[in-house]
């Protein structure tokens, strides 16, 4: 009423001089125009040439005008019949300038002073300027700044412009001081005040900041106390009022709450109404709520989706289940009936992809298990959607199910992705401190050119390895998910290079193989692979008695054929830093008939998650092998020995290095006596070995014991942790040797002290924390750990690192 009263009042004085008399208006002169066009006035003008004016229709012009919102001032005035308007218009905003702000950046606050008309070259209105501020203060008050103070400065300039300068001190974010919970008598303060998100001020705050007050936060927090009583049978438990004091200084907080607790409600009854579709015995093995027990919102919340989505496993995607609770206040119980609107049953239209700029659709579309024109099944859904997860392409998979427009029974099935960084041809340079600098080019890709295959070729030099591969895997070689893989490479290992205390030997390695992989659920597959290898070996410059004792009975020369079959299940979330469900595989491979050596290996390997949060895991992770040899050989051979230690193993040990261990052979004179460093005859031993080094050194094992818990957790300050892992972790493990090797009249003297035993109280354990962030150019690790239990001999190392590895 204000509003409209000030241009009433305006416009009968700019038109008195015309009220007399009532007129025709046979032109119409405008005067004052700057950047406003006619057109714009003459738009908004409600008279034209050859109407007839009055007081009436005038006062009505001039309320046109003014609501256009460009003027300040407006005159009419009459020379003869010609209807004269005299206009000032509002000055345009030439510039603003925002100085003082952090919490809120320049370029939002921009944002919302543009939303409000307040931008460069738009005509400036003191009074939404001062609608701004208060809104600007607002956002501080609901952010705990309370001492904060704008100042909106206009600065008038040429041309009937103005620059506008906003003066921001955003002011402290008051402190919580202290949180009260008044009337409550079932639960203490601690445990109600223990969920609120906001803290009082503590030795955290800084880091967490829950000590600073919000509007929206507390909002959250009353809400999920009322849920808390809610859950736990009080269903007329009402908050019935808040109170948030500031301080005069405007620094501190202090919040009380105050609660009506009621009575504790039971439930009397569990019904189901409605159209169930599903056979009723069905569905009551969903219920949750029993008779009896205390009423809780979450449970009868949680009952109700689980039936929601029983439903949708039959096609009812737009069903709805609602939980009615009915209170009965003379003896404390409630009567549940869970109403079912199954609506129609939906089907498919289409499924879409998107985000997939590397990979083919054909590959992200052989893992769907909801198929077109089937109907709408949400455990099919959600099932696709873990299958592409698991393929470990992709950081992240989404999926949504609109309706199609224009039906009531369709939706479609819009999978979005967002794809791992990777490259297609490689060049690596990588860093491990026992090998050294670790040199190769390759093309190792598990989605190799989009195809889903898995693909890897390439050279990889290190200081004591030398290694070509090549590998393919297709793992979809038939339409229902046989893969077929095969692979060939040659290494050439020399542990003389190796700057640990393991023996040193060398050995030659030329190979190939080829695998089948047959899918017998959807969490599990058979492996069946065969191998052919050539292996020649020679004793190196430290070599053991052991290794002595194995190539004097069995040669240096082998040609051996391995078969192998093996079982793995895996529910993990993602293919890649997975941080839900579990995964297992157990291995056993064998040298079969032909082959110049009789040996086995069966290895199990298992993880399993348990989420403690959101953000936060358990790890729980083992592996085990065992090794022997059987027909004419003896024992498990030295060069296909288990070794513990390092990354992927028990970390805080040097690489390889944990186990049984044994001294060097030493020379001997003609009576098989040791001769000591420098005496005559020293030097090359037997076979021209170097036998001068007398320290223990591993030598690996055939029993194989290792395992630990890692804790996974978020790094504070980083956002996007799909492609960071930080655990705090604890390992243990080690080999053994289930039996001595024999002795030989050329090496009587070995030590086998350390062998014929697996002893639990042998197994090495540490501490410590390990991040791994896979970057562009490959996995980058790093642990700190510090020894718990360390076996004699052993060689710990606190720091460990790892570029081009993964542990």
């Amino acid at each position: 009423m204000k509003r409209l009263l000030l241009p009433a009042v305006l416009a009968a004085l700019m038109i008195a001089e015309v009220h007399a008399e009532s007129f025709t208006i046979t032109d119409i002169r405008v005067n004052g125009l700057q950047r406003v066009s006619a057109g714009s006035l003459f738009g908004a003008l409600p008279l034209n040439v050859g109407d007839q004016a009055d007081d009436g229709r005038l006062v009505e012009a001039t309320r046109s005008l003014f609501k256009t919102g460009f003027f300040q001032d407006i005159q009419l005035g009459r020379e003869g019949d010609v209807l004269v308007i005299s206009v000032v218009e509002r000055p345009s905003i030439s510039g603003i300038e925002i100085e003082g702000n952090k919490a809120i950046s320049t370029e939002d606050l921009m944002k919302g002073l543009q939303q409000s008309g307040l931008s460069e070259g738009e005509i400036f209105q003191r009074a939404t300027l001062e609608g701004v501020r208060n809104e600007l203060l607002r956002q501080y008050v609901a952010q705990g700044r309370y001492s904060a103070e704008i100042e909106a400065e206009v600065i008038p300039q040429p041309r009937n412009r103005v620059a506008l300068k906003i003066n921001i001190n955003e002011g402290s974010v008051a402190a919580i001081q202290h949180i009260n919970v008044v009337g409550n008598s079932v639960f203490p303060d601690e445990d109600l005040v223990g969920l609120f998100e906001l803290k009082t001020t503590n030795w955290l705050s800084f880091f967490k900041n829950d000590d600073k007050y919000a509007r929206e936060k507390l909002s959250g927090d009353l809400e999920r106390l009322r849920s808390y009583y809610l859950d736990r049978g009080y269903i007329n438990m009402d908050i019935s009022s808040t109170q948030v004091s500031i301080t005069p200084d405007k620094k501190h907080v202090y919040i009380t709450v105050n609660v009506n607790e009621g009575e504790k409600y039971s439930v009397r009854e569990v019904k189901l109404s409605g159209d169930l579709k599903v056979p009723e015995e069905e569905i009551k093995k969903l219920l949750l709520v029993k008779e009896g027990q205390v009423f809780s919102r979450k449970v009868m919340t949680t009952t109700s989706e689980l039936i929601t989505r029983r439903l949708g496993n039959e096609g009812y995607t737009f069903a709805n289940v609602n939980g009615i609770p009915q209170p009965h206040d003379e003896d404390h119980t409630v009567s549940i009936t869970f109403g079912v609107d199954p609506g129609k049953r939906a089907y498919v239209n289409r499924i879409n992809f998107r985000g997939n700029t590397k990979t083919e659709d054909e590959v992200l579309r052989r893992e769907m298990r909801q198929m077109e024109g089937g109907w709408a099944s949400t455990y099919l859904i959600d099932q696709s959607k873990t299958r592409l997860e698991r393929l470990g392409y992709f950081k992240e998979v989404n999926v949504e199910t609109p309706q199609v427009p224009g039906t009531d029974d369709q939706v479609d099935v819009n999978y979005s992705v967002e794809e791992q960084a990777s490259g297609s041809i490689t060049a690596s340079v990588g860093f491990a401190q026992n090998a050294g600098l670790i040199l190769g080019g390759s093309i190792s890709q598990n989605n190799f050119l989009g195809t889903g295959n898995k693909v890897s070729l390439g050279l990889t030099r290190s200081e004591y390895q030398t290694r070509y591969n090549f590998g393919f895997v297709d793992p979809y070689w038939t339409p229902d998910g046989v893969s077929l893989g095969y692979n060939a490479f040659y290494r050439t290992t020399d542990y003389d290079e190796l700057d640990t205390d393991v023996s040193s030997y060398s050995v030659d390695s030329l190979g190939a193989g080829v695998s089948i992989g047959y899918p017998i659920s959807e969490t599990s597959r058979l492996t069946y692979g065969l191998t052919v290898q050539q292996d020649s070996l020679d004793t190196g410059y430290y070599t053991v008695d052991e290794i002595l004792a194995f190539l004097d009975t069995e040669g240096d020369n082998f040609l051996n054929f391995k078969g192998s079959i093996g079982w793995s299940e895996s529910t993990l979330n993602k293919g890649v830093m997975a941080t839900r469900g579990h995964s297992q595989s157990l291995v056993l491979e064998s040298t079969i008939p032909g082959s110049d050596l009789s040996f086995f290996k069966i290895d199990y390997r298992g993880q399993t998650f348990a989420p403690l949060t959101q953000s936060t895991a358990l790890r729980f992770h083992t592996e085990l092998g065992y090794g022997d040899g059987y027909g004419s050989t003896t024992g498990l051979p030295f060069y296909e020995n288990y070794y513990a230690g390092g990354f992927n193993s028990v970390r805080g040990f040097e690489d390889s290095t944990l186990g049984p261990r044994s001294t060097p052979s030493v020379a001997r004179d003609a009576n098989g006596t040791p001769l000591s460093s420098g005496a005559e005859g020293a030097g090359p031993g037997v076979d021209g070995r170097y036998t001068d080094d007398p320290d223990p050194v591993a030598y690996g094992g055939n029993v194989l014991i290792q395992g630990g818990v890692e804790y996974l957790f978020p790094l504070p300050f980083i956002k996007d942790q799909r492609s960071l892992r930080t655990v705090l972790f604890w390992d243990v493990g080690s080999v053994f040797l289930s039996d001595c090797p024999t002795k030989t009249a050329a090496t009587q003297y070995m030590n086998t002290s350390s062998c014929g035993t697996i002893d639990a109280s042998e197994l090495a354990s540490s501490v410590g924390v390990g991040v791994t962030w896979v970057t562009a150019l490959g996995p980058l690790s790093f642990s700190l750990a510090a020894p718990v239990k360390k076996p004699e001999d052993s060689d710990p190392q606190i720091f460990q690192f790892s570029l081009g590895q993964t542990f």
